[in-house]
């Protein structure tokens, strides 16, 4: 089908054409419509026009809109909004044809008999010319709307060829003059109002045409005072009476008082340098960029870490600049083996990504799994740490995080000096830490800052309150439901009588208070944090009331509910919490369903989920599983500094684990030697 908008434009065999402002043509078994002008059509066909004439041989159908409608032998002929149905001694093809605001309808071929009356004939054309035009009208409707249809499709088409086009990379052709590569980069930042293209003129002297020179820059990511301070005003007060004097003083230029000026040959380090807050500035008679390392980005000072508050300690926390979390934990350990190793991820987002590591201290097949998973994150964009961590991780679809989250330098530099590996990105305030084992989610910065009698007593409560957080509902619902008779007497009777009134299963009753207490949680962190704590104790105390007086729920589920609820937010890591938060669930409805027996099949398939869970090819019950018990001194108990092993038993190699003793300080090993 072809459409023409101005002209002529003929068609041919078995084919359709329209013309919005000329002729449509057509051969044999075909059709032509022309709104402002004439509709032809050979043997067998049909041709209308809006403003000229339908014309028509043998067996065919001719029709006008404000022309004339002619008909050959044994043929119809009509004016304005009408249709003509011909009748000859001949058949000829079924076909349509139409114009704008009326149609025709297919010729019918038919044999009249020899003594038909010619008033019959007029009657019967009559009717068929009244029925013709109502169906006229209606698919000149449809015509309309196909052809708006059309014009829309028309639109769409060319706006993908347009992005298609602005898509397509521009090839950089290399020039020393200033017009053919400011005219690359305008197509480069085309629509793009943030960029400055800034034009300069150099002094060459009396009777001698300025040079040309360029700064481009993007307005808010860059300091155009330094810019000007160090390189625009020199150049502009200066006067080059030659293009020898001009090159040589832009040699001069890598000797400039600041850091990482150099030079580029390629236009698309210039428009990537542009892209990173910097200047580029460009001359006549050079090929080469030079590019101005002025970023100046509005940053969040360093504050404590909102999410790992401690008692005793360090307070400072990572920010969004990447230079400033690099610094934080560069001013921590002070050596050269420590490698911070760069890569950008995101087609778009171009997000600059350190790998850090101890050289020495960290197995290199470690090093080399991380750098190797890297390489292989493909992604239009790359905003926030948890993309990483989906790419990085052995098992992404586990709900235990096989990464350590963390806002505190002094947390990275420790893991550092263990053998693990850190992970930080531009714009994020998140360092990732891995391999990350169960037991070190399970340990608090507050643990090495405290006496290791008191931490180990801590710690011992830790595990406890995880274990209540996973199955205390769970227990309470098998136990009431199924396994009454293993409580005593008195609190058997105690339990029976809260539950007396009310009217829902055990199972229901902790669903229902479980998910309203999650909903008061995650109320309280999402309204602002002035009303959060007391919008969220409030509401909790309400509601509890309430429901206990109205029979909804028990006290008892209560009691069990808001211990579970404490218990969450003993565990450090918020991942863990909120994987132990969502597994609680399937653990009620086996309890539910089975008893005792389904929370011991629902712990079962949890332990044996975590023996097969592996992070960077590291246990995740590690020591606990494979045993290791030199590394076993600071899982469920912390051992005094002394005792304690700097590098875990997984990061070591069997020479160094031997060569760990099991004490650590100088003049102990003297005197044991000297006795």
């Amino acid at each position: 089908m072809n459409n023409g908008k101005s002209g002529n434009e003929p068609n041919n065999k078995l084919h359709k054409d329209n013309g919005l402002s000329g002729s449509g043509q057509g051969g044999k078994g075909q059709i032509g419509s022309g709104l402002s002008g004439s509709g032809q059509g050979g043997k067998g066909q049909i041709g209308s026009g809006m403003s000229g004439s339908g014309q028509g041989g043998n067996g065919q159908n001719g029709s006008g809109m404000r022309g004339n409608g002619q008909s050959g032998n044994g043929q119809n002929g009509s004016g304005y909004g009408s249709s003509q149905l011909s009748r000859s001694g001949q058949s000829g093809n079924n076909q349509n044809g139409s114009g704008d605001g009326g149609s025709v309808q297919g010729s019918k071929s038919a044999q009249p008999s020899s003594d038909q009356s010619l008033e019959q004939k007029q009657q019967d054309d009559g009717k068929q010319q009244q029925q013709g035009g109502k169906e006229q009208q209606q698919q000149g409707a449809k015509k309309q709307q196909g052809a708006q249809g059309t014009d829309q499709n028309s639109h769409h088409s060319d706006y993908e060829q347009n992005a298609e086009v602005a898509i397509k990379e521009i090839p950089y052709v290399s020039s020393t003059e200033v017009a053919p590569r400011l005219d690359w980069m305008r197509k480069q930042f085309d629509r793009c109002s943030d960029i400055v293209f800034h034009n300069m003129s150099l002094h060459a002297g009396i009777g001698n045409k300025d040079y040309e020179a360029m700064l481009i820059y993007t307005n808010g990511m860059f300091d155009i005072d330094q810019a000007e301070h160090y390189v625009l005003q020199p150049l502009l007060q200066r006067t080059f009476y030659s293009r020898q004097e001009l090159s040589q003083y832009l040699y001069t230029l890598n000797r400039l008082p600041i850091t990482e000026v150099r030079w580029v040959k390629e236009g698309a380090e210039a428009r990537k340098g542009i892209l990173q807050g910097h200047g580029i500035v460009f001359f006549e008679g050079d090929e080469r960029f030079l590019i101005l390392p002025f970023s100046k980005f509005e940053k969040r000072g360093i504050e404590e870490a909102p999410n790992e508050t401690v008692i005793r300690g360090p307070r400072e926390a990572f920010v969004e600049d990447l230079q400033t979390n690099l610094s934080l934990v560069r001013r921590r350990i002070k050596s050269h083996h420590l490698k911070m190793e760069q890569f950008e991820l995101g087609t778009y987002t171009s997000t600059r990504v350190i790998v850090s590591y101890l050289e020495g201290v960290c197995k290199p097949s470690l090093i080399d799994e991380v750098k190797r998973r890297i390489h292989y994150i493909q992604s239009d964009g790359v905003l926030a740490a948890t993309q990483i961590e989906e790419d990085l991780a052995d098992n992404p679809t586990s709900l235990f995080t096989q990464m350590q989250h963390t806002e505190r330098p002094d947390v990275v530099s420790a893991a550092l000096l263990e053998g693990r590996i850190a992970i930080m990105m531009d714009n994020s305030p998140d360092a990732m830490l891995a391999p990350a084992t169960l037991f070190m989610k399970m340990q608090s910065l507050e643990d090495y800052n405290q006496n290791f009698i008191a931490t180990s007593f801590i710690r011992i409560i830790r595990f406890l309150f995880m274990l209540i957080s996973l199955m205390l509902p769970s227990f309470y619902i098998a136990v009431t439901t199924f396994h009454a008779e293993i409580l005593p007497f008195n609190l058997l009777i105690s339990v029976a009588s809260a539950r007396e009134i009310v009217p829902f299963p055990a199972l229901l009753e902790a669903f229902i208070m479980e998910i309203s207490f999650e909903a008061l949680r995650e109320a309280s962190v999402r309204i602002p944090k002035y009303i959060g704590q007391t919008v969220s104790i409030i509401g909790a105390l309400i509601i509890g009331t309430a429901a206990v007086e109205a029979g909804i729920v028990s006290s008892a589920m209560v009691i069990i509910v808001s211990v579970t609820g404490v218990a969450s937010f003993i565990i450090p890591g918020f991942d863990l919490s909120l994987s132990l938060r969502l597994l609680r669930f399937p653990l009620m409805l086996l309890a539910g369903f089975l008893g005792i027996f389904g929370i011991a099949c629902g712990v079962i398939l949890i332990y044996t989920h975590l023996l097969n869970l592996k992070s960077m090819g590291v246990p995740f019950l590690s020591p606990w599983t494979p045993s290791s018990f030199r590394s076993m001194e600071d899982i469920f108990i912390r051992s005094p500094w002394w005792k304690l092993k700097n590098t875990p038993t997984f990061a070591l190699s069997g020479k160094q684990e031997q060569e760990q003793h099991s004490d650590n300080r100088g003049w102990a090993k003297q005197e044991e030697e000297q006795t």
